[in-house]
């Protein structure tokens, strides 16, 4: 089904950020002035992650062709990024000679307090997932760490028999606790840092942030909870 056990087109690891990357300078961008001081630097710009996402939607209708996809949408962090990745879906179905159905669900995975993962993924909100049954289906994550996250939810989903399942997250996190799951499709591997910005966020906050940007620790301590 899902991951990178399954024999199927090898789209790498995206984007490889090095762990001695140093960013870009915040002066060099604009971002809201609340933010300030509470940032490191950016990681990764607005305009490098739109275009990205554009190569995605691109090699998702290659691989699995012109058939019709449920997307399942993981709140809250995916959901700017599952945006822009429909849009893209549906710009190529529409300048194709055939329809491609795209329906959206979501569902919300509370697996962070703080910056600290809990060892309990709770699952909020969501259609009865047996509604997936016979579909196929595009999970659109924001961020891949360890896995367990993802592996918790396809499991949930797989009992309920889709004809297909694959993963495609904006981020792939290099972490040291990983069990090696991958998606099928990554935008973009980073190093294993607490990331927020494009609808990424550290208790709520940041989501009004274009770039993806490393928090520093006064930014932790301000709005921690």
């Amino acid at each position: 089904m899902a991951g990178s056990s399954e024999e199927a087109p090898d789209y790498g690891r995206g984007v490889v950020i090095a762990d001695d990357w140093p960013g870009y300078d915040l002066n060099l961008f604009t971002y809201p002035q609340h933010y300030y001081g509470d940032l490191e630097y950016v990681l990764i710009p607005h305009g490098i992650i739109v275009d990205r996402i554009e190569r995605l939607a691109k090699d998702i209708m290659k691989d699995i062709g012109y058939c019709d996809i449920m997307v399942l949408c993981v709140l809250k962090g995916g959901y700017k990024f599952c945006a822009d990745l429909v849009e893209h879906l549906k710009n190529i179905s529409r300048n194709s000679d055939r329809f491609v159905s795209l329906k959206v669900d979501f569902i919300r995975l509370k697996s962070y307090r703080n910056d600290q993962f809990m060892d309990e993924m709770q699952i909020i909100g969501g259609d009865d997932l047996s509604t997936l049954a016979g579909k196929n289906v595009l999970i659109v994550e924001d961020v891949v760490g360890m896995g367990r996250t993802m592996k918790a939810l396809l499991s949930s989903i797989e009992k309920y028999k889709p004809n297909m399942v694959k993963v495609a997250s904006l981020l792939v996190k290099r972490t040291p606790g990983s069990d090696g799951f991958k998606p099928d499709y990554a935008g973009f591997e980073i190093p294993n840092l607490f990331v927020v910005g494009y609808a990424l966020d550290y208790n709520e906050y940041f989501r009004d942030l274009n770039h993806i940007c490393v928090i520093n620790e006064h930014g932790k301590e301000k709005y921690r909870v």
